[in-house]
């Protein structure tokens, strides 16, 4: 079952189009959401929320539509935005019991599960503090909490790590993993980070000037073409290397004995086009295997 069906959603400000045409299905699970800057990543979490109404197009979220359903909608995810969310004044405990109360819980029910929420946040020993007294990963780390509160369905963290040291984005990562193969809680993580996405997340879609650019899960993505395989010689062979090319192929990097290349002939054939070229150039092949790309191949291919 999909979280969130969208449909030739356009979603504009003004003259300038923010989401353009956009068709997607975000799957059950943690999902990441890439994209550089002005891509539409915040507007379409935005619109998923019913904040804004898209100018065309259909999109729901649990089945509930996102231009009439917002308040729906709302009691079943939790946000997390980029920018701190606080009131000034406030203590933790009594925040993020606040943001419960707004989700409809009753005020006896949010309290208990702020001091619940906080202590599993990692703020258990501040929640009586100002939040004005805390540090940017604390902050970080009371988001968390007050979109957790309500016991949300879905969780859409908008730069979650932001501004957090090396010890803070492990543990926010953590949490994100938690919450989401643990707990059973669906997350959609928007970010800049693409390490933080491979980390947190199974699954990824990549917008680019408001559009699809790439979806799937990440291992999946990760694959490249069946023709594409990483091969490793015994030694280093020029005369393997000119009879790749000679032959159709190419080569698309080489660090010393090992080779990323390309195969002229479909993946069922590779294996046995890779022995035969380099038993004529006298070469030994000790092993190859399908080349597998990094998240930041697969989103740099889909942006360009």
């Amino acid at each position: 079952m999909a979280v969130a069906d969208i449909s030739n959603l356009t979603v504009k400000y003004g003259d300038k189009v923010a989401v353009s045409d956009l068709t997607v299905q975000v799957p059950e699970g943690a999902v990441g959401l890439l994209g550089p800057n002005g891509a539409g990543k915040t507007t379409l979490l935005k619109a998923l929320l019913g904040f804004i109404s898209p100018s065309s197009g259909t999109g729901s979220v649990f089945g509930y539509d996102i231009k009439g359903d917002g308040l729906d909608i709302r009691r079943q995810v939790g946000l997390m935005p980029e920018q701190d969310c606080h009131i000034p004044g406030m203590n933790a405990v009594s925040f993020v019991a606040f943001t419960g109360e707004l989700c409809g819980m009753r005020p006896a029910d949010a309290l208990r599960r702020a001091h619940e929420t906080l202590q599993y946040c990692g703020l258990g020993e501040a929640r009586y503090r100002n939040i004005e007294t805390y540090s940017t990963g604390m902050k970080q780390r009371i988001k968390l909490a007050q979109a957790l509160v309500h016991g949300p369905r879905l969780l859409l963290l908008d730069e979650p790590t932001n501004g957090l040291d090396p010890d803070g984005r492990e543990e926010m990562l953590g949490l994100i993993r938690d919450v989401s193969h643990d707990k059973g809680v669906n997350v959609v993580v928007s970010s800049h980070l693409l390490p933080d996405i491979e980390r947190a997340c199974d699954h990824v879609i990549v917008l680019r000037q408001g559009k699809v650019a790439a979806e799937g899960p990440i291992e999946q993505l990760r694959r490249s073409s069946m023709d594409m395989i990483d091969a490793e010689l015994l030694h280093p062979s020029e005369a393997f290397e000119t009879l790749i090319a000679a032959k159709g192929g190419s080569i698309a990097r080489r660090l010393g004995n090992q080779y990323r290349l390309q195969a002229p002939v479909p993946g069922d054939q590779v294996g046995a086009w890779l022995f035969q070229v380099a038993k004529e150039a006298d070469a030994q092949v000790r092993g190859f295997r399908p080349a597998a790309r990094t998240l930041e191949e697969v989103f740099m291919e889909a942006i360009e």
